[in-house]
C-alpha cells in the first residue's frame, strides 16, 4: 500500500475512535452527573480521598470498557497524577473526574477526559463537561472543535489586554513549586489585565483554545491535566511550551499554552 494511502487509513481510523471516544466520554459524564449536587461531607484526608475514588470508580466503570475495545493494543495510564513520558506504543490517558474536589464539593468546573496518546504524541481527545452538555475534541491535524464548530484562540497581542489564567497541580506540591506559582501569578498580576487562579487545568486550556482567555500557565502536572488541553490548544492555533519557552513534551517542568500574540511576552513574564 502507499505511504499516503497507509496515513489515509491511519486518519480515517483515528476520525472513527474519536467519535466513539466522544460517546464514552459523555456516557461517563452522565454517571457523574448523576451523582452531583449535594456537597460531600468530610472530616479527614481519608474520607475525602474515598469519595473521591468513588467518583472516579463510576467514571471509569463506563469509560474503560468502552474505550478498551475500541483500541485493545493501547495500555492504560492507571493513575491520573502521574507525570512524564510513557513507553513507546498507544496509550489511554484517562482523567474519568478532572475537578474531582469540585464535583464534591458542588461546584460546576469539572469533566470527563479521555487522550489517545501515540508514542508520547496525543492523537485526539475528547473532553465532555456534564453540567452543559459540551464536548470539546481535537484530532491532531483535523483542528479542535466544541460540539462540531471550528475552535480558534484569541486574536489578543497584548498581554497587557489579556485575561489569563494558572491552576496548581496538586495540594501537596513541594515549597519550590508552591513559591514558583505564588511568584509567577505576582508577576502576571503587574503584566495582565485579569488573573484567574482555579482548578482544574483542563478548562483553563479548553478556554484558551476557544479564545475566551489568552494564556494559561501551570508548574509540575499530571499528563491527564495537561495532554487533552495541549493537543486543543495545539490545534486551536495556539503556542504551547514551557514556561521559559522551550518545546514542551511531558517530562516538561512547566506548560505554557498562548494564543500567539501574546506568547512572547507571557514567556518574558515568567521567566523573570
Amino acid at each position: 500500500m502507499p505511504e499516503t494511502s497507509q496515513a489515509t487509513d491511519v486518519a480515517a481510523s483515528d476520525a472513527d475512535v474519536l467519535a466513539q471516544t466522544v460517546s464514552a466520554v459523555r456516557a461517563a459524564g452522565s454517571a457523574l452527573r448523576e451523582r452531583f449536587g449535594e456537597v460531600v461531607r468530610h472530616e479527614t484526608r481519608e474520607e475525602l480521598m474515598r469519595a473521591l475514588a468513588a467518583n472516579d470508580d463510576a467514571a471509569l466503570a463506563v469509560l474503560r470498557p468502552r474505550l478498551t475495545a475500541l483500541r485493545p493494543a493501547a495500555g492504560w495510564v492507571e493513575d491520573e497524577l502521574d507525570g512524564g513520558e510513557l513507553p513507546p506504543g498507544e496509550w489511554w490517558v484517562v482523567d474519568p473526574a478532572e475537578g474531582n474536589v469540585n464535583h464534591l464539593h458542588a461546584l460546576p468546573e469539572w469533566a470527563v477526559t479521555a487522550t489517545l496518546v501515540r508514542d508520547n504524541r496525543p492523537v485526539l481527545t475528547a473532553v465532555h463537561l456534564p453540567l452543559t452538555g459540551e464536548t470539546y475534541t481535537a484530532l491532531t491535524g483535523a483542528g479542535a472543535h466544541l460540539d462540531g464548530r471550528p475552535l480558534h484562540v484569541s486574536r489578543t497581542a497584548d498581554l497587557g489586554l489579556s485575561i489569563v489564567a494558572t491552576s496548581q497541580a496538586r495540594p501537596d506540591e513541594d515549597e519550590q513549586v508552591v513559591r514558583r506559582v505564588g511568584a509567577s501569578i505576582t508577576a502576571m498580576l503587574f503584566d495582565a489585565l485579569v488573573v484567574r487562579t482555579a482548578v482544574p487545568a483542563t478548562l483553563h486550556l479548553l478556554n484558551v483554545a476557544a479564545g475566551r482567555i489568552d494564556a494559561f500557565w501551570q508548574f509540575a502536572g499530571a499528563r491527564a491535566d495537561l495532554l487533552p488541553g495541549a493537543l486543543l490548544v495545539t490545534e486551536a492555533g495556539g503556542r504551547i511550551s514551557d514556561a521559559e519557552g522551550r518545546p514542551w513534551t511531558p517530562r516538561s517542568e512547566s506548560l505554557l499554552a498562548a494564543a500567539p500574540g501574546v506568547h512572547a511576552e507571557a514567556v518574558a513574564t515568567l521567566s523573570r
